[in-house]
C-alpha cells in the first residue's frame, strides 16, 4: 500500500475505505460480510475508514468490527457531524457523544462538518459555538483533526477553506468532474494551504464503471493498458500529488483486492500524456449524450445576477447521461442549497455571458430550458422546504 502524509505527518493509506455502502441483510448491515471486507483491506494496508452519523448502521458496524479485531489503535476513523441537525451548543455534544458510543472509542481521528454547501452553514455553526467546542475537544484529545466535507460550488469551497485553519477536507472529484463542485481549483487551493484532501465519488457512485457508453469502453480497450474502467479512474487520481486519500465504497472482497492492488502499484506505473488523452476522449464520448455543449470553462462567469451557469448546464446534462433523478438531485444540492440560490430562473437576459462563451452557446435560451427540466413543481417545493430547514437561524 502507498501512503501519503496528513497535515501533521501521520501516514494515511492512499486508498481509503468508504463505509457508506455496506451490503444489507434485511434492513441491517451484513456485519459478517462487512468484517471480511474491512479486514481484507486492513491486512492489505488500508488504514483510513470513513463513515458518518447518517450512514444507517455504519458507525456501529465499524465500531464493532474494529473492537472485535483489536485494531482501533492501528487505524484512522473519519466520521462526520450532522451539521444540518445542529441548532444549539448542546446538540454538538449530543451527536458527538452518540458517535463515540457507536464507534466504541473515546476519540475521533478526523471529525468533519458533514455536507457543507455554502459558507452560511459554517457561519451558523459558529453562531452556536462550534469554534470553542472544537478547541475544547482538540485540547482534550477527543478530536485529533477537524475538517469538512463539501458539496457546493467552487466559490463556496474557497470561502470555507479560507475561513478556518482546517486539518483536512473532503471533496467529490474525478476525471469527469474536474470543474464541478470544489473542482481542480479547490483541490489546488487546499494543497497550497497545506490542507490534505480526501476524495469521495472517484467513480461517481459507480457510474464511471457501469454507465460508460460502449464507445468510451472501446477507447479504453484500444489504449492497450488493459485497465478496467475503475482502474483508469483511480490511477488518474493517484497521479495528483495534491490528493491524500481516495475513498472507495467497497462491498466485496474481490473489489477490495483489486483496488488495493491498484493503490499499491500507483508509484510504479506512470500516468502518461497518452493516458490523459484516453480519458479526454472517454469524457468526450460520455458528453455526446449531453444537451448543452458546456465544457465548464466558466468564461461566462460571474453572472451579474448570481446564476451558476456552468453548474446548471452540468446538472442538465447529467439528466441525459445518468438519469433525470440524478440531475435534479445534483441541481438541488449544488445550486439550490446555497445561502443565495443560483437558479437559472434568476437570469434577466442581459446576454453578457454569451459574449464570452468560447462554445457560442445560446446561454439565455438554454438556461430557461434547463431550469424547466431541473425544477418541476415538486422539486421546487422540496428545495424550498430543505432551504428553510438547512438555513434556519442564519441571516
Amino acid at each position: 500500500m502507498q501512503y501519503r502524509k496528513d497535515k501533521y505527518g501521520a501516514e494515511l493509506s492512499l486508498l481509503g475505505f468508504g463505509c457508506m455502502r455496506f451490503t444489507k441483510k434485511g434492513s441491517s448491515i451484513d456485519i459478517e460480510k462487512a468484517e471480511r471486507e474491512i479486514m481484507t483491506a486492513y491486512n492489505a494496508g488500508v488504514n483510513y475508514y470513513d463513515t458518518a452519523y447518517v450512514y444507517g448502521g455504519s458507525e456501529a458496524a465499524v465500531g464493532e468490527i474494529f473492537e472485535r479485531n483489536g485494531i482501533r489503535e492501528k487505524i484512522k476513523i473519519a466520521t462526520k457531524l450532522p451539521q444540518y441537525l445542529v441548532g444549539s451548543r448542546s446538540a454538538l455534544d449530543k451527536y458527538f457523544n452518540e458517535q463515540l458510543l457507536r464507534l466504541r472509542t473515546d476519540y475521533i481521528d478526523y471529525y468533519l462538518m458533514h455536507h457543507l454547501t455554502d459558507i452560511a452553514m459554517w457561519e451558523k455553526l459558529k453562531k452556536v459555538g462550534v469554534l470553542e467546542w472544537i478547541a475544547e475537544k482538540k485540547k482534550s484529545g477527543a478530536i485529533r483533526n477537524i475538517g469538512f466535507s463539501y458539496h457546493g460550488n467552487t466559490e463556496g469551497f474557497l470561502k470555507i477553506l479560507a475561513d478556518y485553519d482546517w486539518d483536512i477536507c473532503q471533496i467529490q472529484y474525478n476525471y469527469y468532474d474536474e470543474y464541478a463542485q470544489a473542482g481542480t481549483a479547490g483541490l489546488l487551493a487546499a494543497a497550497e494551504k497545506g490542507v490534505p484532501v480526501v476524495i469521495m465519488e472517484p467513480l461517481r457512485g459507480g457510474k464511471l464503471v457501469n454507465l460508460l457508453p460502449k464507445s468510451a469502453l472501446d477507447v479504453m480497450a484500444e489504449s492497450g493498458r488493459g485497465w478496467s474502467p475503475a482502474e483508469w479512474s483511480f490511477r488518474w487520481l493517484y497521479n495528483r500529488p495534491e490528493v491524500t486519500v481516495v475513498l472507495s465504497g467497497m462491498n466485496s472482497v474481490e473489489m477490495v483486492n483489486e483496488n488495493c492492488a491498484v493503490a499499491s502499484s500507483s508509484a510504479e506505473i506512470v500516468f502518461t500524456e497518452s493516458d490523459f488523452e484516453v480519458l479526454r476522449m472517454v469524457t468526450q464520448r460520455i458528453r455526446e449524450s449531453e444537451k448543452v455543449g458546456c465544457t465548464g470553462c466558466a468564461y461566462c462567469m460571474p453572472c451579474p445576477r448570481g446564476v451558476d451557469i456552468p453548474g446548471t448546464f452540468r446538472c442538465y446534462n447529467t439528466m441525459f447521461i445518468e438519469g433525470k433523478r440524478q440531475g435534479r438531485f445534483e441541481y438541488a444540492q449544488t445550486v439550490g442549497l446555497t445561502k443565495e440560490p443560483a437558479f437559472a430562473s434568476l437570469c434577466i437576459g442581459c446576454g453578457k455571458c454569451e459574449t464570452h462563451c468560447p462554445q457560442e452557446i445560446s446561454i439565455r435560451e438554454k438556461l430557461k430550458e434547463a431550469d424547466r427540466a431541473l425544477r418541476p413543481i415538486h422539486y421546487k417545493i422540496g428545495i424550498g422546504v430543505a432551504r428553510k430547514f438547512m438555513f434556519r437561524g442564519s441571516k
